[in-house]
């Protein structure tokens, strides 16, 4: 009869165990996560920004976000090579202006992650500091039961009549905290901790990168940058106005110009003139170095001093940084109308294109009557004829300076109030006065000569020939502080590389033999491949402070047993 019943019984099992899956499927089917709501997605968005991995993630796009300021011209620095950029790609150009290309460093998209680094790095130095001074007033970790787990282990036999067990925990302490180990002196045992260093200098790394993109932000928006050309005993003075081209901060304001003046009194070329024999040298004529002659007054009640300004050793004045990083010849030339009048008078600027100070000349006068007078050409500081017609300059020096200019009249626009580059004619509507593709021929002109131009239109006189340099004022009163945040960043990242985080412990106990026995164990947190040298001079410190008992053949074997 048991074994007709016990069949069924199967059955009646085996169907109740199919009810109850059938039950738990169908409750699982009916179990639902938890809705987060927004406190829980507010505190999960800030876990995850505040994570070690995000902030590098973020940092790495921080330095792809910055690439293209570096391919394509920035605003900021020239505006009117980003509107010649947009000009010559009228398709993609406006594209990337509207997504601010063009304005890469202040532009919504970098200061997001710029932003969001910020933020992230607190995030991930906040716990992790309060982590550390948790650990670092936590006594160290409980005595491992086996130290010969360890990876460095070792194990002392004292000689009779040395040191009772508890003065030997109190001589290992001791030997600990030598090796600059935090100590905790226990009943049968010694714990002992060291590296702190390490986690602290992580933290200072940390701190130190928040440190530069505070000082990085606040000289973006409190600092400015500016370019100024000096002729030959013209004088600056730290005022917006004098300035050619000026770039402020984003919270800079006038009232933050430090009043100073700088005046170019002379200026210096020094070229390379040294000779083989009859014959020059291949580097014949090139630039050795170029000092200004500069009279400086740093600020109102200051006294003038008289100093040099030089390529790569700037002068420091009002808090601003000023180099020298470009010169060239300044023609001084008068231009006269049809009328006889003075339409312009002064030196002017031209552009050097090549080592021998060939030079673009751009002369406008706009004052000029009947008609406005415009002329374009070159600048020969050392003119030579190559004999079809055409003449070139051989030398940097004022050896034979002289002009080959070609004469415009007519409308130049400049009454209709739109911003021109001072080294740019437009003669496409224009009429041609002097050229070599005229009757007049083209403008040629050493100093002292006066050309009188066709049709009574006036004259163009060369006087003289005057130096000029062209400097860069820069003003970041967050560089200091960068350079230190830089410097504790490196230190702390030095620091995180070389120290290591170790553990020690040593317990004392009396063995069948009556002598004292001293084990130690030492752990690392993370790779130490320097944990053996540790343990080789932790063993040297004890058999200096104890009378070891040198280890017996058949204690050896037994101990292998």
């Amino acid at each position: 009869m048991a074994k007709d019943i016990q069949p069924s019984a199967h059955r009646d099992n085996a169907r109740e165990d199919a009810v109850n899956a059938a039950q738990g499927n169908e409750s699982k089917k009916d179990v639902a996560a938890p809705a987060l709501g927004i406190t829980g997605m507010l505190r999960w968005a800030w876990t995850q920004l505040t994570s070690m991995r995000t902030a590098l993630m973020l940092l790495l796009l921080l330095a792809v976000a910055a690439v293209p300021g570096s391919i394509f011209p920035q605003r900021v620095q020239d505006a009117f090579a980003v509107q010649s950029w947009i000009d010559d790609n009228p398709e993609i150009g406006p594209v990337l202006d509207f997504f601010q290309f063009f304005d890469v460093y202040s532009s919504v998209w970098f200061s997001a992650i710029y932003l969001l680094l910020f933020i992230s790095l607190i995030g991930c130095i906040i716990p992790r500091a309060r982590k550390h001074w948790q650990q670092m007033t936590t006594p160290p970790p409980r005595t491992p039961r086996r130290l010969q787990r360890l990876p460095e282990y070792g194990a002392l036999e004292l000689e009779d009549g040395g040191p009772t067990p508890e003065q030997a925990l109190k001589d290992a302490a001791a030997v600990l905290k030598r090796r600059r180990y935090r100590v905790d002196l226990r009943e049968t045992s010694v714990g002992a901790e060291k590296g702190y260093l390490k986690e602290i200098g992580n933290i200072l790394f940390h701190v130190s990168l928040v440190g530069v993109l505070v000082f990085v932000a606040a000289g973006s928006m409190f600092s400015y940058r500016g370019q100024k050309v000096l002729i030959e005993d013209e004088g600056f003075v730290n005022a917006l106005v004098a300035y050619d081209n000026f770039y402020p901060g984003t919270w800079f304001e006038e009232e933050d110009l430090d009043p100073f003046s700088i005046r170019l009194n002379g200026f210096q070329r020094e070229f390379d003139r040294q000779m083989f024999g009859d014959e020059p040298n291949p580097n014949y004529g090139q630039a050795l170095g170029f000092t200004a002659d500069v009279t400086i007054q740093d600020g109102v009640d200051a006294e003038p001093e008289d100093t040099t300004l030089r390529v790569n050793h700037p002068l420091t004045l009002g808090g601003a940084q000023l180099y020298l990083v470009g010169n060239g010849y300044a023609p001084v030339v008068t231009v006269r109308d049809g009328e006889g009048e003075i339409a312009f008078s002064g030196p002017v600027i031209t552009r050097p294109d090549d080592p021998v100070y060939t030079s673009m000349m751009v002369i406008k006068a706009p004052d000029a009557q009947p008609e406005q007078l415009g002329f374009v050409g070159l600048f020969l500081p050392s003119a030579h004829d190559t004999g079809d017609g055409l003449a070139v300059s051989v030398d940097p020096e004022l050896y034979n300076p002289q002009l080959h200019l070609n004469a415009y009249a007519g409308d130049l626009g400049l009454d209709e109030g739109v911003p021109q580059n001072v080294y740019v004619l437009d003669t496409e509507e224009l009429q041609v006065l002097n050229s070599r593709e005229v009757e007049a021929g083209g403008i040629v002109l050493s100093p002292g000569e006066t050309h009188e131009l066709p049709d009574g239109m006036g004259t163009l006189t060369f006087e003289e020939v005057q130096d000029y340099i062209a400097i860069d004022i820069h003003y970041n009163p967050g560089e200091t502080g960068v350079l230190i945040f830089a410097l504790t960043a490196t230190g702390g990242l030095i620091i995180s590389l070389f120290l290591r985080r170790r553990r020690a412990w040593v317990t004392v106990e009396t063995n069948d033999a009556g002598r004292t026995l001293v084990r130690y164990g030492l752990l690392s947190r993370g790779e130490d491949f320097r944990l053996r040298e540790e343990n080789i001079a932790l063993r040297e410190q004890f058999e200096k402070t104890w009378t070891v008992r040198p280890p017996q053949p058949d204690e050896e074997t037994a101990t292998d047993a």
